[in-house]
């Protein structure tokens, strides 16, 4: 017993030199006791180059249901483009601190936007290990650039670029989930906000981490979102739970991951699954992400659509206004 506790006490110690002990997960958490190492299946894969519409709107359909998360490749964005977002992203997280702090969000402001670095902590005061830069980019009315770096000075003009690549990506991915449900083509665009969806872009940074094994980039959530469509760097770290296994995404160069956010999961009344997931971190290297959150006006009310209900299907949701939906799941208030 006493070599055990010898033992037990040289661990703490060590644990606590390498990582603050607020980043520490607790052990149904940690990664390295968590992560499922048998065989897996991959996230489904859907090529949206295929003639085959129909098919398309199939696959997707089926991966919402059975999976939340699917990778989609043949996009329509080119590649040089991606790589250019993720430079100018990168390029900002590598400047001093003093100039990423000149984008912090304001103590003050009740808005998400802005640059913050591992300041937050959870319901259980864990804090997690990441930096992000968080702003606006659709429609342009709803645009601060005050939160968008100058540094690079091709910042701006990339990210309008990928924004209008990404608006036609949504478009197609929200014409296939209607049609996966039998509705109409705009069915479910429309009911979510249709030209007024907010498109709030995000960029992730999971700097290297002394202890990967305790501790998380993001811990295991689903988006509040209607859909979330994000571009990784090429360091591993995303992570979804299927079949109660926490499974690794499998890396693929170009291909954007599209999760079925809380919204969605509403409007199809559960027939397609909000996606739980969640990011580890690396030893070595520094993960990145970009995905842009798509979210209905705040005052837009969301419920499911009445072509899905019926007395054999009723609501399993109440509908209610986005902002007060957002803050029920951000208090951990009931909804």
């Amino acid at each position: 017993m006493e070599v055990e506790r010898v033992q037990a006490v040289a661990s703490s110690l060590m644990t606590a030199e390498t990582i603050p002990a607020d980043f520490i997960r607790p052990e149904q958490e940690r990664p390295a006791i968590t992560t499922y190492l048998g065989p897996a299946p991959d996230i489904p894969t859907i090529d949206l180059s295929l003639p085959d519409r129909d098919s398309v709107a199939r696959a997707i359909a089926h991966a919402s249901k059975e999976w939340g998360i699917f990778q989609v490749v043949n996009h329509g964005i080119p590649a040089e483009l991606i790589s250019r977002l993720q430079a100018a992203g990168k390029h900002f997280f590598d400047l001093p601190p003093e100039e990423k702090e000149a984008y912090a969000k304001p103590p003050e402001s009740q808005s998400v936007e802005g640059y913050g670095t591992r300041v937050s902590k959870d319901v259980n005061c864990k804090r997690t290990w990441n930096d992000h830069l968080f702003h606006k980019v659709w429609p342009p009315s709803s645009i601060n650039y005050r939160f968008w770096p100058t540094n690079p000075q091709d910042y701006r003009e990339v990210n309008e670029e990928y924004t209008e690549y990404i608006r036609e990506v949504v478009d197609g991915l929200f014409r296939c989930l209607s049609v996966g449900l039998g509705l109409e083509e705009k069915a479910m665009m429309e009911a979510v906000g249709g030209e007024e969806l907010q498109y709030n872009l995000k960029i992730n940074y999971y700097p290297p981490c002394p202890r990967p094994d305790l501790a998380l980039g993001v811990a295991a959530h689903t988006d509040l979102s209607t859909l979330t469509i994000l571009v990784p760097n090429d360091v591993p770290g995303l992570q979804v739970l299927k079949d109660g296994h926490w499974i690794d995404a499998k890396h693929i160069p170009n291909a954007l991951i599209v999760h079925i956010g809380d919204q969605i999961e509403i409007l199809s009344n559960g027939l397609y699954k909000a996606v739980l997931h969640r990011s580890t971190v690396n030893k070595e290297k520094a993960r990145m992400s970009w995905p842009v959150f798509l979210e209905p006006p705040e005052e837009w009310v969301v419920g499911p659509l009445p072509q899905l209900l019926s007395p054999e299907s009723p609501p399993k949701y109440k509908a209610k206004k986005f902002k007060d939906y957002m803050y029920c799941k951000l208090n951990k208030l009931p909804q």
